[in-house]
C-alpha cells in the first residue's frame, strides 16, 4: 500500500483548512531536497572524519616529538 503525501492549506481569511495531496512538482522537489540533504550530510561527515584524522595525527606526532604539519598545528587549540 503506497502512502499519499499531503499538505495542509490554511486560508487565514476564511479560517478554512484543507488537506490536499502534493502535486507532481512538489513530489519531484521533495525528492531533490532529500537527495541534496543526503549529499550535504555525507559531506559533513567526511569533513568531520578528515578533521578527526588530522587531530589524531597531530596528537601522535606531539607524543612522539615529531614536527607537525601546518594543518596539524592549526587543529591545536590552546
Amino acid at each position: 500500500m503506497s502512502e499519499i503525501l499531503t499538505k495542509m492549506v490554511a486560508n487565514c481569511t476564511t479560517g478554512v483548512v484543507e488537506v490536499v495531496p502534493l502535486s507532481a512538482e512538489e513530489l519531484a522537489q521533495r525528492e531533490v531536497d532529500i537527495a541534496y540533504f543526503a549529499a550535504q550530510q555525507a559531506e559533513r561527515e567526511a569533513s568531520e572524519a578528515a578533521k578527526a584524522e588530522v587531530k589524531a595525527s597531530a596528537k601522535a606526532k606531539l607524543v612522539a616529538g615529531q614536527p607537525l604539519t601546518e594543518e596539524e598545528a592549526a587543529t591545536i587549540v590552546l
